[in-house]
Formats: C-alpha cells, structure tokens, sequence
C-alpha cells in the first residue's frame, strides 16, 4: 500500500542559482514525517520533484527501489504520490467537485459521471470536516474552507504517499484535530505523510521522525522524541535561536491616532469599536470566521460595511484601499500570493508598482533606481541577488518580507498586518516581529491580526478578541496568557 522513497545526490538548479546541493535521505513506508527547514531550505522544492511539479538535474529519485522522473503531476499521481499545496491550487470559478475531479473526471460512457463524482466529494467533505456542498464555487469559500478542499482533493486521489505543507495555515483548532484524527487514519492504513510545517508543536504532536534541510542541504533525521522544540528550531537555522521576540516596550499613553465606532460588515461584523494609539501594537485574536479579516476589509472599503472611523480626530470615509492609503491607513491581506504581491513580476515591479510618485523620479536615472531598490531590499531583509527575479520564485519568508516593503512604503501612519507570519519559518519569523517593533517604535500604529495565540502575546501591547462579529474582550499586556484567550474566542468566559 504505502511507497518508500530514497532521495540520492539530488540537484535542482533555476537558472545560475542552485538550490539543492546533492540532498540524500530515505523515506521509510508507513510513518509520519515531519520536513523542517527555514523558508528557502528547499523542502518545497524536494517536495516538488518527488511530485511530479519540477525535475532534478541532478541525482537520482526511486520509489520503492525504481528509479523515477515523473514529466508531470499526473504521472505521479498514478503512483499514489500527490501534494498538498502550500498556495491553493485551486479554480475560483469552478465547483468544489470540478475542482477535485479536474483532469480525473470520472465517466459513465462518454459523459460525465456529475452524480457519482458529487457523491464522492461529500464523502471527502465529510471527512475533512467541510459543511458545503459539492456544487460550491469555490470563490464563495473562506481561505480555511480552501485549505479543506485541498485536502479532500488529495482524499479522493487515494494517496500512497501524502505530503502535506503547511495544512494547517488557515485552519481552526478544531479542524486542525480534525485533520490530525484523520492523518492517523491514514497511517494505520499505511499511507506514508510528509508534513511539512513551522508549528513545531503539531510537528512534536503527529509526527514519527524529524528530517531537517538547511539552505539546500539535508542536515539530520532523528525520531521526533529525541528533540525539543527548541533543538528543532536550532537544527533548522543553524545556530543558537534565543529571543524570539524583541522586548516590549512601555505603551504609548498617547492620544489615539485611529479611532473606529460602531463599524458593522453586513454578516461579518456587528457594532465594532477600538482605537489604536501611534506607536502601539493591537492585536485582534478569534476564531477563523470570527469576522476579523472582514471587519477590516469592510472598514478600507473592499466590502460594504458601515461605521465611523478617524485619524487623529478626521472623520474618513473610505472607499478603496486606495483611499485609505492616501489617508496613512495601509493594509497587508492574509493572502500575499493572491492579494499581496505580483508573484510573476520581479522584485522591481513589485516595489515600484504602488509607489509611482516616489520612485517616478529615480526612473530618470537607472543607478538611483537600483539604489532606492537595493536600499528598499536591505531594510527589509529580503534574501536575493537580482531584483530581476520573480516574486513567485522567493522563499514563503522573502515574499512576506517583500508584501510588506511594498505596503509599507509610502509610509503609512497606520498600518494592519493581517496573519503576517503565516506559512513563515521560525527565522524569517523574527525578522518580521522585529520589524513590527521598529515600526511601532517610529510612531506607526500597528493593527496585528493573528491566529498564533503566543505571536500576539509575545508582540501585542492590547489584544481585542472577536466571536462571531462581535468584540468580547479588550486585553490588556498583563491579562495576554493563551487560556485567557481562548477562553473569551470559545465563549466559555
């Protein structure tokens, strides 16, 4: 039933760049992998070989002892290896059965088998937890209710070998457990999981054994018992990992710069009032559908919502992102590959897109160009050596990185980070809280919306907690623990 697979001398270059230096490992049948590495390690790109989605240039892959080089997906697929998708690969337009069943239709005759391919689908659905129908078009689905289609995708596939990266980015505590219920399902009928992913706790909590790449290279396997958290987050960066957040500063006892009352989002929100001082940090913590996301799109015009809102005592009404970066409010979506970021444009494009005025000047002259660009680069820390590259072809943390340089300049007075960690290893991490320090510290008010419970306690000087549309508690700094948390995101207090 399950595949083994053995990894020998692996090699992918793109372009002048190599990014895997000779990786070798072994994937025994029947157990649960977790794949550790900081964004850029090349997880994602091993996964993609073994997968059918790129090719080696150099080394060997065998599964079950054959040497393989699948042209495509599909040939993997026919093997039982199929991947899971970090980025939702995924047909807005089409239902939620087409987009399980594209390119696998079932038929009966010459024509297609709606009634048997909806049939199977509710079956997926159920599994994973996923109360829609399979006539859904996906665009009606949240980012969480995706990632379950994803892997009902993969149910359905009939998976020998499931590799897994970063399921859970999206998903609620309960469909996390959920997915965690039917992965040891999975394992006692010998499927073979790879489960790539930065939350070290549910790597401790589902899997067998650890396997560690670090810059393109395989650096250990050991069984997950043998190793801490901390010892993980060690062998992934490659040095001592202390101080994962900066040390909070006082807050600001200020007037406040952003002021919202009475903000309501037709079937998302309702009543919402806060205010955020400059040069502190809010937090907003709540379940997926808790109405977080959706209050703050409602409140930069992206969707219909009502309300008052205020910078330093000047009522706005704003009716696009647009307007409100005019007015310094500006805002970095969850989904930086579909909302966030030209992913097939370069580094350049990217930076200057938004930015006309301020870089409209610097185009008169190629070298002031390059240096605002490698300046805009440096400060942020993204990793690479060619603005020329494409945004598609950065790490999970490099994108990040570049989604907020783009947001962040112009500089805004205001600025809402929503899930800015997300999908983001435990290095590039730090970049980014440090970076949210030192923009609060220059007298932005920052707006953090997260669904890492100990990121908005390690960050946050206030976190605003949301159930169901509506605000159930202000936090204060020395009220911040995680029971006290989930306790007010639950309603059990």
């Amino acid at each position: 039933m399950s595949l083994a697979v053995e990894f020998d001398g692996v090699v992918k270059d793109f372009g002048t760049v190599r990014v895997l230096h000779g990786v070798s490992f072994s994937i025994e049948p029947g157990r649960v992998y977790g794949l550790l590495g900081e964004n850029g390690a090349g997880k994602s790109t091993l996964m993609k070989i073994l997968s059918g989605y790129l090719q080696h240039d150099g080394g060997e892959v065998r599964v079950d002892g054959e040497p393989v080089r699948f042209k495509n997906s599909r040939e993997a697929e026919a093997r039982g290896i199929v991947l899971i998708h970090q980025e939702f690969n995924l047909a807005e337009d089409l239902t939620i059965a087409q987009n399980i069943f594209l390119g696998h239709e079932v038929k009966k005759g010459w024509r297609l088998d709606d009634a048997a391919m909806d049939a199977m689908t509710a079956d997926a659905l159920r599994q994973v937890g996923l109360q829609s129908s399979p006539g859904t078009r996906v665009r009606q689905l949240i980012v969480a209710e995706k990632q379950l289609v994803e892997i009902a995708k993969a149910l359905v596939r009939k998976a020998r070998l499931l590799i897994m990266d970063e399921p859970t980015a999206t998903l609620t505590p309960g469909e996390t457990s959920r997915l965690f219920e039917l992965m040891a399902r999975l394992k006692s009928e010998g499927v073979t999981l790879i489960y790539i992913s930065h939350k070290l706790d549910e790597v401790e909590r589902v899997t067998d054994e650890v396997i560690v790449m670090r810059d393109g290279r395989f650096v250990v396997r050991q069984p997950t018992a043998s190793l801490t958290r901390h010892e993980m987050a060690n062998l992934m960066v490659g040095r001592e990992l202390s101080d994962l957040f900066p040390p909070k500063e006082a807050a600001p006892q200020a007037p406040p710069l952003l002021r919202v009352e009475g903000m309501s989002v037709p079937g998302w929100a309702e009543d919402i009032a806060f205010e955020v001082r400059g040069g502190e940090i809010l937090g907003f913590a709540g379940l997926v559908g808790a109405g977080r996301t959706e209050l703050f799109e409602g409140l930069l015009g992206l969707r219909p919502a009502e309300g008052q809102v205020e910078i330093e005592g000047m009522r706005l009404h704003l009716r696009s992102p647009r307007d409100a970066a005019r007015h310094g409010i500006t805002y970095l979506s969850e989904d930086r590959k579909g909302k966030g970021l030209h992913v097939h444009f370069g580094l350049r494009e990217n930076l200057t897109l938004m930015n006309l005025r301020r870089y409209a000047q610097p185009w008169l002259d190629p070298a002031r160009e390059d240096a605002a660009l490698a300046e805009a680069v440096q400060s942020f820390g993204i990793r690479t050596g060619d603005l020329r590259q494409r945004a598609s072809s950065l790490s999970g943390g490099n994108q990040q990185k570049l989604a907020l340089a783009k947001v962040l300049d112009p500089k805004p007075r205001v600025v809402v980070l929503d899930e800015p960690t997300r999908g983001v290893d435990v290095g590039a991490k730090r970049d980014i809280y440090f970076l949210i320090q030192r923009l609060a510290r220059e007298g932005l008010a920052v707006v953090v919306i997260s669904s890492e419970l100990v990121e908005l306690i390690g960050l946050c000087h206030r976190v605003v907690v949301m159930r169901a549309g509506r605000i159930t508690a202000s936090l204060t700094e020395d009220q911040l623990t995680e029971e006290e948390l989930i306790a007010h995101a639950t309603g059990t207090r």
